[in-house]
């Protein structure tokens, strides 16, 4: 931007300071406007831009968001792992508050299948004081078909439906790494339960992978609805820690899921335990769904 030369203005009367001093509070104040236009953040808001994010933090938020979306989504036939981050920038604050634009791609989770199925995602993510449970709004694309998810969705509901008794099974995988193909159903089950589980564990420095199934109990119901009791086995990293989680699941096609847990580490009880209804305290835009 060229500036252009102005005459000086002459001094209001009984104001005797030199011409020097008479403009050194406008210019300080212009230079201060156009440096709070620059940072496009508000002056007092206590935000600083991380210029060179790390990969690693990005993933953890972009993993954070796709926690969120695939519980929230509730279709155990939809269930999307992070493939790369395209796009990020952080942001935190004196409080070690993070804050975090992302774009990032995804692929469908049954890699059994060999189908990459790449999704796109934009996601907001944000964590409070380095707590757990950040605040996500996810807006996900070019996923699984609608019509596709809700028959795939139906079928596993009605298989289940069908069991002669409920099912009982212990170690999925076994200990070779196998998982039955009669077992599948049950594992992505787990998983999307684990969604809830794992979003709400996730921190700025920690994020959590479903290891294994060391328990399941399906239970009968007088409703439609499907009701199981897992134990399920989860790798914290970067502790290395394996968490055992117990988490009841209640889901039917096309229903908000219905999860409650409890983790058994170090943790407080209300840090490591909790229950959720279809709701969450951040919104979220799931398009294709």
């Amino acid at each position: 931007m060229q500036l252009r030369r102005q005459p000086l203005s002459a001094p209001r009367p009984g104001d005797t300071r030199p011409a020097a001093q008479r403009l050194a509070v406008p210019l300080l104040l212009l230079l201060a406007l156009q440096g709070a236009a620059a940072s496009g953040e508000p002056e007092d808001s206590g935000w600083l831009q991380d210029a060179e994010p790390s990969s690693r933090l990005l993933s953890q938020a972009a993993r954070a968001a796709l926690h969120f979306f695939n519980f929230r989504a509730a279709s155990p036939s939809a269930l999307q792992v992070l493939a790369n981050v395209l796009d990020g920038r952080a942001w935190v604050n004196q409080k070690k508050e993070y804050k975090f634009d992302l774009v990032f791609t995804t692929e469908f989770y049954r890699a059994e299948e060999g189908e990459k199925r790449l999704g796109t995602c934009s996601a907001q993510v944000f964590f409070r004081n380095d707590k757990p449970r950040p605040a996500v709004n996810v807006t996900c694309t070019q996923l699984i078909k609608k019509e596709r998810r809700q028959e795939e969705d139906y079928q596993l509901y009605k298989l289940m439906k069908q069991l002669k008794s409920p099912l009982n099974a212990v170690r999925i995988p076994d200990s070779h790494g196998y998982i039955a193909p009669s077992l599948r159903p049950i594992w992505n089950l787990a998983f999307l339960g684990s969604s809830y589980v794992m979003w709400q564990k996730t921190t700025p420095f920690l994020h959590y992978f479903m290891s294994q199934i060391s328990s399941v109990k399906q239970w009968k119901t007088n409703d439609d609805a499907i009701d199981f009791d897992y134990t399920v086995l989860l790798h914290e990293f970067s502790t290395q820690e394996i968490i055992p989680c117990r988490i009841h699941l209640v889901w039917y096609p096309g229903k908000p899921l219905k999860v409650k847990y409890h983790c058994q580490e170090r943790q407080t009880p209300e840090e490591g335990s909790g229950t959720e209804e279809g709701s969450a305290v951040a919104l979220t835009e799931l398009s294709n769904f």
